[in-house]
């Protein structure tokens, strides 16, 4: 038995046809609302890696300039013998004179530099311009 041409291409048609309808008959995947439910977190796409920020956490940044022994210590790698040679090199014009002044190691700095500041007051300006 031979098949017809037309016959063949409307069998054709309606494979295709079952196909797509099964295809669309499919439940698709949400989007992520705005207002998703706390118990249920939000579907996210697996093409988004680590793009959305998380807040960043408040530091409270140590004042090289007038921070006490106790709060230099609780710096990384700020030791009693260290903080006493920063209190009493002060005034700093900047935090990375901790370095160029020889008392820290490069790689210590680098771990506590987003942790402190050299907040300069007026009477700090007028003592770091006759040092």
């Amino acid at each position: 038995m031979q098949m017809n041409p037309i016959k063949y291409l409307f069998v054709v048609i309606a494979l295709l046809l079952s196909v797509n309808s099964s295809i669309s008959a499919q439940p698709k995947a949400a989007a992520p609302s705005a207002a998703a439910s706390p118990a249920r977190p939000a579907v996210t796409d697996a093409r988004q890696t680590k793009t959305t920020a998380t807040p960043a956490v408040k530091v409270r940044l140590v004042d090289i300039n007038s921070a006490g022994r106790n709060e230099l210590k609780t710096l990384p790698g700020i030791t009693d013998a260290v903080a006493d040679k920063i209190i009493a090199s002060r005034p700093f014009g900047s935090k990375s004179q901790l370095t160029t002044r020889g008392l820290l190691p490069r790689d210590v700095y680098e771990n506590l530099k987003g942790l402190v500041m050299a907040r300069q007051d007026a009477g700090t300006s007028a003592q770091l311009l006759n040092k």
